[in-house]
């Protein structure tokens, strides 16, 4: 090739696995804008069974294109109490497979299907008035441009079976697998995504491009590189959080390097997996992921304590919780004394998303100690509450114009509003917890899901009230303020599902009535606190109309 046909080869090759990345990312954010309520639900409820978990995880991450995803959903219940540690290794094991499964699926595809998913995806979401109709429009052009991308790379390679360099390449990285392993790896992480990884390993290999040794290596390198994603972003979270992560890195990783070395070693024939290289090589995967499931989930428990023994929750250190991002000497500057304000109260609704998240389980457990932390953390709220209101009185003592003292009256009531779901934490739910402990009665079955799911909820929209808060998105501000109305109507729902269950005389309900209701009542509270958020964001924009989200939205 010369130098002018070898720059547009590169730029047909990356821009091909751009628009692959890219479109698998398209089909995971309409599944999670349109059914993230009910894969939150399933995955929270699924861990009640180990099995159950398994399958739940591997629907969850075919739904959304992405294992990592799963994994960081699972992290959240872990850290909440949600889900045991052992339940969430299970539903991550089940979600490497379901990545798995779903390669495959994408691979498999006939040409007319492309402009059948483009045109009645671009209908929808641009004719769609529903939420869901417009979000499942978004993701068949996503499943289309998949196609798209993957029919670009094919033909991008086409002229590489012909060039002795690439033949060279190729064959080194047949004998030099640990090196096809590790770029495996790399890969994957940098896309952040093995689904994509895989896509375009095996694409190579349909190609005649590609080895099947190097294939079978880069595909394995990829497991452990999908496995590391999760492990980077929940270094901050939760011990048992990162224990499930970890666990689940050590077990995919570490098998797709025993099962390289072992077939390195023993270069066992892989005919049965399927006729052809390309075939063997996506059922390798597939297999991979299927054994780690079989093998790994009757001894989830053990892992789970083994993580526990690796990962140990580090001595506390002095922290620096009370330092303020309230600068004085900002205060001469208004855009900085404003961004000064902005992260203070980002903090008070962190604070809040952090004394709202363990509520599920001193519920079932009282614990004194969590029950002290969150009243701490509540006195130290006011008090942060109470300097922005004298920070921004003094800012707007200064003369500021119409625009700045707007966003000063805006983070005001925000942090009001934050402050008043602290107080429903603290005061109302935290006394709740106390008299379910005191009293020593339970809610019953249904009621006690009920009022877990509705946490659940109410946590997912105030992070993603924490999320707006930083990102000033309107389409996610437009979500937070539809989940307003949402949770009005469940909420008004489970009161009535309640007291049917009181007019059939379940004693469980009967002995907790007030507390379900109670309970009900202040988490409306907390999650309508958050919402208020969104509203500066589609005033400004034009899309809140009297209280409510305008037609176009």
């Amino acid at each position: 090739m010369d130098s002018p046909n070898l720059t547009v080869f590169f730029l047909q090759i990356a821009g091909a696995a751009a628009l692959l990345i890219w479109s698998v990312r398209l089909m995971r954010t309409g599944v999670e804008r349109a059914f993230s309520a009910q894969l939150r639900l399933w995955l929270r409820r699924s861990g009640q069974s180990r099995l159950l978990a398994a399958i739940t995880g591997a629907a969850s991450a075919m739904a959304l294109q992405s294992s990592t995803a799963v994994a960081i959903l699972t992290a959240n219940f872990v850290a909440s109490g949600g889900i045991a540690v052992a339940a969430g290794l299970a539903i991550l094991l089940g979600a490497d497979l379901g990545s798995a499964l779903v390669a495959k699926l994408l691979l498999a595809r006939q040409t007319w299907l492309i402009p059948v998913l483009l045109l009645l995806g671009v209908v929808m979401f641009l004719r769609g008035h529903q939420k869901r109709i417009r979000q499942g429009g978004r993701i068949l052009i996503g499943l289309a441009l998949i196609f798209v991308s993957l029919d670009m790379l094919r033909m991008a390679t086409a002229p590489l079976t012909d060039s002795t360099a690439a033949v060279v390449a190729m064959q080194y990285l047949a004998r030099d697998t640990l090196t096809a392993f590790i770029i495996g790896a790399l890969f994957a992480w940098l896309v952040h995504s093995s689904v994509a990884a895989v896509l375009l390993f095996v694409t190579l290999v349909l190609q005649g491009l590609m080895p099947l040794p190097a294939a079978t290596a880069l595909i394995l390198g990829a497991n452990l590189g999908g496995a590391f994603i999760a492990f980077g972003l929940t270094l901050a979270a939760d011990i048992d959080a990162r224990r499930t992560i970890l666990a689940n890195l050590v077990l995919r990783g570490g098998g797709a390097a025993l099962t390289l070395a072992l077939l390195t070693a023993f270069q066992p024939p892989l005919g049965w997996l399927g006729p052809t290289p390309a075939q063997q090589a996506i059922h390798l995967h597939i297999a991979f992921n299927l054994a780690l499931v079989v093998l790994i989930l009757p001894l989830s428990g053990l892992a789970a304590r083994a993580a526990q023994a690796l990962l140990r929750p580090p001595a506390r250190a002095a922290t620096l919780d009370h330092l303020t991002a309230l600068d004085p000497a900002a205060l001469d500057n208004p855009d900085r004394a404003l961004s000064c304000a902005t992260r203070e109260v980002i903090r008070i609704g962190e604070t809040v998303e952090a004394m709202l998240r363990p509520m599920p389980t001193l519920y079932t457990t009282w614990d004194e100690t969590t029950a002290e932390a969150i009243a701490n953390s509540d006195r130290t709220l006011r008090k942060r509450h109470f300097d922005t209101k004298l920070y921004l009185a003094q800012l707007n003592r200064a003369g500021l114009d119409e625009e700045r003292s707007q966003r000063s009256m805006d983070l005001s009531t925000i942090a009001a509003n934050l402050e008043a779901a602290s107080d429903a934490i603290a005061t109302t739910m935290l006394g709740l917890a106390r008299r379910l402990n005191t009293e020593g009665v339970h809610f019953s079955r249904p009621g006690w899901e009920e009022i877990c799911d509705f946490h659940d909820r109410v946590l997912a929209n105030a992070q993603l009230a924490l999320n707006v808060m930083m990102t000033q998105h309107p389409d996610d501000a437009r979500d937070l303020v539809a989940e307003k109305d949402s949770i009005r109507t469940l909420e008004q729902q489970l009161q009535r599902a309640h007291l049917g269950r009181l007019r059939e005389g379940l004693t469980e309900s009967i002995e907790t009535s007030n507390i379900h209701q109670e309970t009900l009542r202040a988490l409306k509270q907390v999650n309508t606190a958050f919402t208020m958020v969104a509203y500066p964001i589609l005033t400004e924009t034009g899309d809140l109309l009297s209280s409510r989200i305008s037609g176009r939205a």
